[in-house]
């Protein structure tokens, strides 16, 4: 179990692992630490006084499912990262038994690649990756031929302005809590947001869109190592814009490279959230499958939490006609039981 005193270890290893993400830094932990009811299990192995491999978990405790165990909470990625299998394994059996022992029904490993042997492997989610080109002037070649016009059309048909200001993040969240809203899925909460530019400092980018200062569409990304990360989405339903949201990603491309970032991830998308994913395959990324790993023991039942989950019809449909003086508070609570 990681100590205090073991922190620096553990990010300098997050930094210098191919394996490890943004999402096993410290500051993610704090966030979500700083916001949410979970306790943390962060798992630390070393050989000699040199770390070999590290697993970030929270313990879940949900209203709508049984206790478990999920690296990492409201992430894209998590699980193990390690310098080689026999030290991956050696977190994982530490990972059972403290599960044994606290009681959960299940073990959430959201890898990019599976580094638990003969653990099951779902793929119910693609990340979408790409290069960055060095020059600005070469970024709208990123996108395909009808992407690239949409955005270049956004830009010069609408008096749209860009700002790039730390102070711009609560009007991105309601923006971001309405699509959320128009989706039927909970928002999570605003100090959420906060806790994670506090912790990311510059390297949480704030991006918001006006029209006649009337703001219509914002995002959060973050940056990690060479590549930055677009998580954080929000667009006003009720102002149609042609090409808005080609327009805001090609910002954040534009940003990108404006830091040096040579990779832009787009991040995951569920196989069946058919509309998503084929928005992100027409803007020119092709899925990668990510290898999420999951132990249910005998007896046991994993969390359904999905939102394509039956359970959930009926409720989502309702969740989009309630006003969001209703779905920003009661979507924050129940971000608490369902973590991303």
């Amino acid at each position: 179990m990681l100590r205090p005193e073991a922190e620096r270890d553990w990010q300098h290893f997050v930094c210098s692992q191919p394996d490890a993400t943004l999402y096993h830094e410290m500051a993610w932990r704090r966030a979500v630490e700083a916001c949410f009811p979970h306790r943390a299990h962060y798992l630390i192995a070393r050989r000699g006084t040199t770390v070999a491999g590290i697993l970030p978990l929270f313990e879940i405790r949900s209203y709508f499912s049984p206790t478990f165990l999920l690296s990492v909470p409201y992430a894209t990625y998590g699980g193990i990262a390690a310098t080689d299998n026999t030290v991956a394994q050696s977190l994982f059996d530490a990972v059972c038994e403290l599960r044994e022992k606290i009681g959960a029904a299940s073990i959430q490993l959201r890898s990019k690649r599976a580094s638990v042997a003969g653990l099951p492997v779902q793929r119910t989610h693609a990340s979408f990756q790409g290069l960055l080109p060095e020059c600005e002037s070469d970024v709208p070649s990123v996108y395909p031929r009808k992407a690239r016009a949409a955005a270049r059309q956004a830009g010069r048909r609408y008096p749209l302005t860009l700002e790039s200001q730390t102070n711009n993040l609560p009007e991105v969240w309601r923006l971001y809590a309405r699509s959320m809203r128009r989706l039927g899925s909970p928002n999570y909460p605003l100090r959420f947001f906060q806790a994670l530019q506090q912790g990311l400092g510059e390297r949480c980018v704030v991006q918001l869109l006006r029209l006649e200062g009337r703001p219509v569409a914002g995002l959060v990304s973050f940056v990690f190592k060479d590549t930055i990360m677009p998580y954080f989405v929000g667009v006003d339903e009720r102002v149609t814009l042609y090409g808005l949201t080609h327009y805001l990603y090609q910002q954040c491309m534009l940003e990108g490279v404006r830091r040096g970032c040579r990779v832009f991830d787009f991040g995951r998308t569920r196989y069946d959230n058919k509309g998503p994913f084929d928005f992100k395959r027409h803007c020119g990324f092709e899925p990668t499958p990510l290898e999420y790993q999951t132990l249910v023991p005998s007896g046991a039942r994993q969390p359904e939490l999905s939102p394509t989950s039956a359970r959930w019809q009926l409720a989502r449909r309702l969740w989009r006609h309630l006003p969001l003086s209703i779905t920003r508070p009661v979507g924050a609570w129940a971000a608490r039981s369902i973590p991303g």
